[in-house]
């Protein structure tokens, strides 16, 4: 089992009581990661959305110069504009940063964007399954600490 300082620690060794406490750390831990991990996968899906309407709006014949559209504010507020060039748009680059970008050069943002995310929600996959063996593994040695008590 290792500590936050990856450190050995012989479970053996525990009693039931600093084992129960080892067992809620982790949970606590584990029950952050999973949280963590569905962020990661919302903001994959954005990104993907984006991706998705950048490349749309590419073999769209509707869109052009001085069309009318409507603009989002929120999720369920949209206001009539019109579209001054079809062959630029605005990328939310983060931390309320907006950024006019060619569509080609917006569509790669968005593609490099999933794939970091990717490799995020890849490398804290491998982090959660190690914290649920070793969830697994004080749960198996707190029930054998429980059963030779119990005898």
């Amino acid at each position: 089992m290792a500590s936050g300082n990856n450190e050995t620690i012989n479970l053996d060794s525990l009693s039931a009581q600093q084992l129960s406490q080892v067992k809620k750390q982790l949970d606590e831990e584990l029950e952050h990661l999973t949280s963590s991990f569905a962020q990661l996968h919302a903001a994959q899906s954005k990104f993907r959305e984006c991706l998705r309407c950048v490349q749309d709006k590419n073999k769209s014949p509707t869109l052009r110069d001085n069309s009318s559209i409507l603009v989002p504010l929120t999720n369920s507020l949209y206001v009539r504009g019109t579209l001054s060039t079809a062959s630029h748009v605005v990328v939310d680059i983060g931390t309320g940063f907006y950024v006019e970008k060619e569509i080609k050069s917006a569509a790669e943002f968005y593609e490099s964007k999933v794939g970091e995310v990717g490799a995020s929600i890849k490398d804290l996959e491998a982090i959660v399954q190690a914290k649920t063996s070793n969830v697994r593994v004080v749960e198996e040695v707190l029930r054998q600490k429980m059963v030779t008590g119990a005898q």
